[in-house]
Order: C-alpha cells, then sequence, then structure tokens
C-alpha cells in the first residue's frame, strides 16, 4: 500500500481515519511490528508520528498533549516491552487523570498463547491502572472499541485517565464489515455537561454566605471555570490557593490570591471548597488536624473528587464551571459574612511574602563550593520569559525551588505520583503542541537523566523547547535525609556530568553555565536557537523546602513533618463517635 493509497480499508486505516476525525494531529510512539499497520496508515492520513527513544517517554508525550490542548493524547507502542516499557508513563497519566489513549498490537490469533515473539496478555498488566483495557479480536469491533475507550479517556459519565486498547496483528490486515462503519463514530466528540441540583445550589449559597473565613482550593475538574471562579471569589472576598493541577486558573494579581500563605489559610478558613481536586496528601486528606473545624463544600463532575477521604457539608456532583455560575446566580441580595479584615491581611501577607521571596532568590548566595545557588537560575528565567510560557518543572529538589522561585500560568509537573523524568517528554510535546509560545522546561540533573536521550526526539522534530539543567551532582533531598537521619551518605552522589555535550553530540544548541552573571546572555542566546539546553552547575548544599518539611523520610500519617506530628496530637484527642 502507498501512501497515496485511498482504497484501503484495513482496521489499521479505520483506526487512523478515527483519530483524524477526533482532531488528532501527532501520535507519540516506537515502532515495532505488530504496531506496523497503523503506524503506516497514520502517515498516509496525514497525522504527525513523533517517534520517540522509550515508550515511557511516548505516553509522557500524549500525556502532556491531552494536558495542554484538552483532546485526546495518543502514543502507539508495540507489544511486550513496548508495554511494559510504557507502563510506567501509563501509570503516572493514570494518578494525574490524563486523557491519554495507548494502542498496541498482539501476535496473529493464529499464534495467540503459543510463545509466539511478544505474545503477552497486555490487558491484564493494565487494568489497575487505566480506565478501559481491551483486546479487540475481530475487525467489526474495532470503530466501538475506539469510541468507547475515547469516551472513558475523556471522562464521559466518569473519571477521566489513560485507555489502553490493543489489537492482533493479523487483525490490523482484515477488513471491517462496511455495515459496521456508521458514521455517528466519525463525528468530533463532546463531553457531556451536567448541571448542578437547585436544591444543592441553595444549600451551597446558604453555606457559603454564612462563612466567615471562605477558601477555595481548585484542581484539574475546575480547569475551564476560570471566568465563573474569579467572579465568585470577588463576589464573596474569599481567599484562594492554587494547585499544580490548576495553575493560571486564577491570576496572581487577583485579590484573592494567597498562595504565600498557604498553611495559616488552611488552618483558619471556617469553611473550605474544592473545585474538581481530591483531598489528597498535598491537602492533608482533609484532615481536620491540619483545617481545624472547618467545613467543606465539595464541587466535582465526578464522584471520585467528591467521596476521598471526607466528605463535604454539601457535595455537588456537576460541571464544575456550570455549578460556579449557578452559585452567582442565585447568590443572597445581602452581603456574604466574609471577614474582610481576615482575607485582605493574608493577601497583604501574601505580597510582602512573595516579593521578600523574589528578592532573595536575586542575591542567594552561593554554596561553600563556590557554586551558585539554584533559586538564581530561577531568577533568571523569570527575568527572561514571556508571561505567557509554558513551563515545565521536574526534579525532586531543583522542583521545590521551582514550584515556587518561576510562576506560570500554564504549569505542568510530575503530578502527584512523583513521577521525575517527565520533563523533557513533557517539554517536546508542549513545544509542538503550542509553537506560538515559549516553551522551558526546569529540571533537575537526576531526572533529567531518565528520559535525556529524548533531546534527540527534539532535535529531529525540531521542537522548539529550552531545557534547563540544574546540575548539582547528587539526588539532593535523599542527601540531606541519609546525612541527617543515617549519619551516612549511600548510593545518592552523581556526576556533575557534562549534559551540554551530550546534547551537542545530538546537534542541539548548548551551553555550560557556572556564574550566575552568565545566566541572562546564555538563556537569551538559548531561547533564539531552540531546541536548546542549558547545563547550569548549582551546589548539592542548598536545602529546598521539600528535605526541610519530611517529604524524603516519609512520615507515618501525613506527608509534612508537621502535619503529621498535628495528625497524631489529633488523633489522640479527637471526638468519639458513637
Amino acid at each position: 500500500m502507498t501512501k497515496s493509497d485511498s482504497t484501503d480499508t484495513s482496521a489499521a486505516d479505520l483506526i487512523a481515519k478515527f483519530l483524524k476525525s477526533q482532531g488528532i494531529q501527532r501520535v507519540y510512539g516506537l515502532c515495532g511490528g505488530h504496531i506496523m499497520p497503523i503506524w503506516m496508515r497514520l502517515d498516509a492520513h496525514g497525522i504527525q508520528i513523533v517517534d520517540t527513544r522509550d515508550e515511557r517517554a511516548a505516553v509522557y508525550m500524549a500525556h502532556a498533549e491531552a494536558e495542554l490542548t484538552g483532546r485526546l493524547g495518543v502514543a502507539l507502542v508495540t507489544a511486550g516491552p513496548g508495554v511494559t516499557n510504557a507502563m510506567t508513563g501509563i501509570a503516572n497519566a493514570h494518578v494525574s487523570r490524563a486523557s491519554v489513549m495507548v494502542i498496541s498490537g498482539t501476535p496473529p490469533l493464529a499464534q495467540e498463547n503459543r510463545g509466539a515473539l511478544q505474545d503477552m496478555v497486555h490487558t491484564d498488566l493494565l487494568k489497575s491502572i487505566t480506565q478501559f483495557a481491551r483486546t479487540v479480536r475481530h475487525p467489526d469491533l474495532v470503530l466501538a472499541s475506539l469510541y468507547e475507550g475515547a469516551a472513558c479517556a475523556l471522562g464521559h459519565g466518569g473519571e477521566s485517565g489513560p485507555v489502553f486498547l490493543d489489537f492482533p496483528v493479523d487483525l490490523l490486515r482484515a477488513s471491517p464489515s462496511p455495515a459496521v462503519l456508521l458514521p455517528e463514530y466519525f463525528r468530533p466528540m463532546q463531553a457531556p455537561k451536567s448541571l448542578p441540583n437547585p436544591a444543592d445550589v441553595k444549600a451551597a449559597v446558604e453555606l457559603l454566605w454564612q462563612a466567615k473565613r471562605p477558601l477555595f482550593i481548585s484542581g484539574r475538574g475546575a480547569r475551564h471555570a476560570s471566568k465563573p471562579l474569579q467572579a465568585l471569589l470577588s463576589a464573596m472576598g474569599a481567599v484562594y490557593l492554587d494547585t499544580g493541577e490548576s495553575r493560571g486558573l486564577v491570576p496572581d494579581s487577583h485579590a484573592s490570591v494567597v498562595g504565600a500563605m498557604r498553611a495559616q489559610a488552611m488552618k483558619e478558613a471556617d469553611v473550605v471548597v474544592t473545585l474538581g481536586r481530591k483531598l489528597d496528601f498535598q491537602l492533608a486528606y482533609g484532615s481536620p488536624a491540619v483545617f481545624g473545624e472547618a467545613k467543606f463544600l465539595r464541587l466535582a463532575d465526578n464522584a471520585a473528587h467528591l467521596r476521598d477521604n471526607r466528605r463535604g457539608e454539601v457535595d455537588i456532583l456537576a460541571d464544575v464551571s456550570a455549578t460556579l455560575e449557578a452559585l452567582l446566580a442565585n447568590k443572597p441580595r445581602r452581603a456574604p459574612a466574609t471577614d474582610l479584615g481576615w482575607a485582605q491581611g493574608l493577601r497583604e501577607q501574601h505580597l510582602k511574602r512573595a516579593e521578600k521571596q523574589l528578592q532573595s532568590m536575586t542575591t542567594a548566595a552561593p554554596g561553600s563550593d563556590g557554586l551558585m545557588h539554584p533559586n538564581r537560575v530561577l531568577s533568571a528565567l523569570r527575568e527572561a520569559l514571556p508571561e505567557d510560557a509554558v513551563v515545565v518543572a521536574d526534579g525532586g529538589d531543583f522542583l521545590s525551588f521551582a514550584r515556587v522561585g518561576l510562576p506560570a500560568n500554564t504549569y505542568l509537573d510530575p503530578g502527584s505520583l512523583g513521577c521525575i523524568g517527565i520533563g523533557t517528554p513533557f517539554g517536546v510535546a508542549a513545544s509542538l503542541a503550542c509553537p506560538d509560545k515559549t516553551v522551558v522546561v526546569a529540571t533537575g540533573d537526576g531526572a533529567f537523566g531518565f528520559n535525556a536521550m529524548e533531546i534527540d526526539t527534539a532535535v529531529r522534530h525540531k521542537a522548539p523547547v529550552l531545557v534547563v539543567v540544574a546540575n548539582n551532582g547528587s539526588w539532593a533531598i535523599e542527601v540531606r535525609d541519609q546525612q541527617e537521619t543515617h549519619g551516612k551518605v549511600v548510593g545518592t552522589r552523581l556526576q556533575f556530568a557534562d549534559h551540554a555535550g551530550m546534547a551537542r553530540a545530538f546537534g542541539m544548541h548548548a551551553q555550560r553555565v557556572d556564574k550566575a552573571e552568565d545566566l541572562p546572555a546564555a538563556i537569551e542566546l538559548a531561547l533564539k536557537n531552540l531546541p536548546a539546553l542549558l547545563d547550569v552547575v548549582v551546589t548539592p548544599e542548598a536545602v529546598s523546602s521539600d528535605a526541610k518539611s519530611g517529604l524524603a523520610w516519609v512520615p507515618d500519617l501525613q506527608a509534612l513533618s508537621a502535619w503529621d506530628a498535628a495528625e497524631k496530637n489529633w488523633r489522640q484527642s479527637g471526638p468519639v463517635i458513637s
């Protein structure tokens, strides 16, 4: 079959046609015999194939594509080790609830379970980390299975997340019956929008208008609710905290933003509103040990964001944007009870702390080794990047610095699985999906090493991404934990490797920087020669907030040591329910 052949009626061609109908512009993958029929038909239909150096990276790239475009992200991986390599990426998409479709192949049906090359039951491996996993064994079932998988991935009627389909390679070469190719399957899919129950809206409004210290916390389920959320925050005079899932939803200039006062806001709030956000370890599981006697109002478009860890005083299962609009439409004529002095006080303290943080970053002292502080890297990037830049932050210790020191309206990081190594793959996909924006990856050297070979993918596909590696020659959080807890450092030192030299070997513009005063010029030059990599040598002596908080040594009850102590005290004195 040639690229111009329009007479192909194979199942592989049908897969390509379906993906094309859903607006898929590119598929990330690594080639193999079991998927070759799909691979070639994708190309025939004008879908770009971004071939990666590892299947894990292919799924990471599909993940970033889905997050940034709102469409399905698609990865194509071959059988056996292709699927097992992809599993970490699939697990990360599962925890992040990213709308990713992973497609693979299996041996021909006549060879199934006979010891054929790469003969594995992939679906058994993947059922626990996907919303849908199916082997399709008849060509007439291909189209319906693709539709069902895509709907599950996009969260139609439930929680979004990755899905997996594989096809015996002989089926891919076979042709389905024309009768099953119903045209409705090729209409672009749109998520149904669920509306809130009016009685629940009324109860929620009453709870909010009685609150003296209302706190709103958003997650991925609120991503399309920026306008009504900002309007409700302003109407109430409430305070707001974002998370990595929804960075940029409310701009830093909004009077409700108090991110630098997170702990105090969580402790003092009397009503906490979660918007499409699980109460996971980053929010202390919603524990009264951290949130005190606050009542919870939980708004989400799927039940998984309502029922984890604790119930709300009011729970509303509906589209978050539609719910916020209903709250605004039904707000009382009377003024809310919000203590504006409390809210304004938090905002003023937030601004002072943020300004102090910014000033300290620009003057951060080097370590005793003479190497620059990682905050100097972030400070230079803040100065150079446009406001609409896409920022990908990766690493352990360096991620902790970047999360605070590098603001962004569009932001991606490893997520709550803590799956470091996403940086370069996310950045490659982001730069292809958002070619009109500056995309920068800020990563630690340890995290960079996981998928460093994907700089080759960036060069081959001319992905205009800037990768900035903070090179401290160590797994810094673990080094500190070992020193303080065990008195000995074991297996956590790295080389101050020449990452710039490696990048140049693959044809990428790259520069090694070891002086803070050289950073502005190096960044400017790199942005003019994308894709590019800056290998910035920083001190391993800098101590991040995560290194101090307890994340490294994993306390028993809570993620942070201060929360863990509070949780232990609360459990000893908490109420007994008869």
